[in-house]
C-alpha cells in the first residue's frame, strides 16, 4: 500500500508540475521578447508630443499576432533603428516589450525613417515627417458667447484636429469632436458653446495623424503622429 501511494504522490507531482513548467517557460518568453516568428509581428509606431514640453516621445512596439497582442523584441542580429540611432529595449508586465526614445521637439522637425531588422535580417524601412503646430491665435483670460476663431500653423492646407472643450457643470459634456481646418483657420461657433456652462473653460486641441504602415508583415501595423495644445478661459455671456 505504501508503494501504491508514493508512485500515485509522484505521478501527481508530474502533472503538477507540467503545467507550472508551461507557466514559468511562457513567462520566461514574454520576459524576454523573443519573438518565434517574425513574420507575425504587428508595427506599433507612436510619436507623442505637447506644446509646452521640450521632448517628445517615439515609443515602437513589435506586437506578436496582432496589434492586441504583447509587444516582443527580435533575438540578434534583430535590431531597431530611428534615423541611424539604435533604440534599447524595454519592457513592462502590462504591455511586454517596447522601444523608446525621446527628443527634442524644436530639432526633430522634418523627415525620419524608422528601419527594422528581425531575426532573419529581413529589413522593414518607414518613413515619415514630423511638423509641430502652433496656435497663432492669443486666447484671452476671458471670452464672450460669440464665435471663436483660432489661428494655426504647421497644419496642411486642408486637415482636421480634435477639439477638446470642458467646463466645471456636471449637467454638459462639453465639446469632443474632429473639425476640419482650412487653410490653417478653425471656428467654434455661437451655437457650439450652448455645449458649456459660464465659467472656467479647458480648452485643448489634438492634431492625431494615423496611417497604417507601409512597410510591414501580413499582420500590418500603423503610423500614429499626435500633436496636443492646451488653453484655459473663463467663459461668459
Amino acid at each position: 500500500m505504501f508503494r501504491q501511494f508514493s508512485i500515485n504522490l509522484f505521478s501527481c507531482t508530474i502533472l503538477f508540475s507540467i503545467p507550472v513548467l508551461l507557466i514559468n517557460c511562457t513567462n520566461a518568453d514574454k520576459k524576454n521578447g523573443f519573438s518565434t516568428d517574425p513574420d507575425n509581428l504587428y508595427f506599433d509606431y507612436q510619436i507623442t508630443a505637447a506644446e509646452g514640453n521640450d521632448n517628445l516621445t517615439v515609443l515602437l512596439q513589435y506586437r506578436a499576432g496582432g496589434e492586441d497582442g504583447d509587444g516582443v523584441s527580435m533575438a540578434d542580429p534583430g535590431k531597431i533603428m530611428l534615423d541611424g540611432e539604435m533604440l534599447l529595449a524595454d519592457s513592462s508586465k502590462m504591455t511586454g516589450t517596447f522601444y523608446e526614445l525621446h527628443k527634442p521637439i524644436a530639432e526633430f522637425a522634418g523627415k525620419h525613417s524608422i528601419v527594422f531588422t528581425d531575426s532573419n535580417k529581413k529589413e522593414y524601412k518607414e518613413d515619415f515627417s514630423f511638423q509641430p503646430i502652433f496656435l497663432l491665435t492669443r486666447v484671452a483670460d476671458t471670452a464672450h458667447r460669440n464665435d471663436l476663431v483660432f489661428e494655426f500653423e504647421g497644419l496642411e492646407a486642408k486637415d482636421f484636429i480634435r477639439v477638446l472643450m470642458t467646463d466645471t457643470s456636471f449637467a454638459n459634456n462639453g465639446i469632443n469632436r474632429v473639425d476640419a481646418v482650412s487653410n490653417g483657420r478653425l471656428v467654434i461657433t455661437y451655437d457650439d458653446l450652448d455645449a458649456l456652462a459660464n465659467g472656467p473653460v479647458q480648452l485643448e486641441f489634438i492634431r492625431e495623424y494615423e496611417k497604417p504602415v507601409k512597410n510591414g508583415t501580413d499582420e500590418g501595423g500603423r503610423l500614429l503622429i499626435t500633436y496636443s495644445l492646451k488653453r484655459e478661459f473663463f467663459l461668459k455671456d
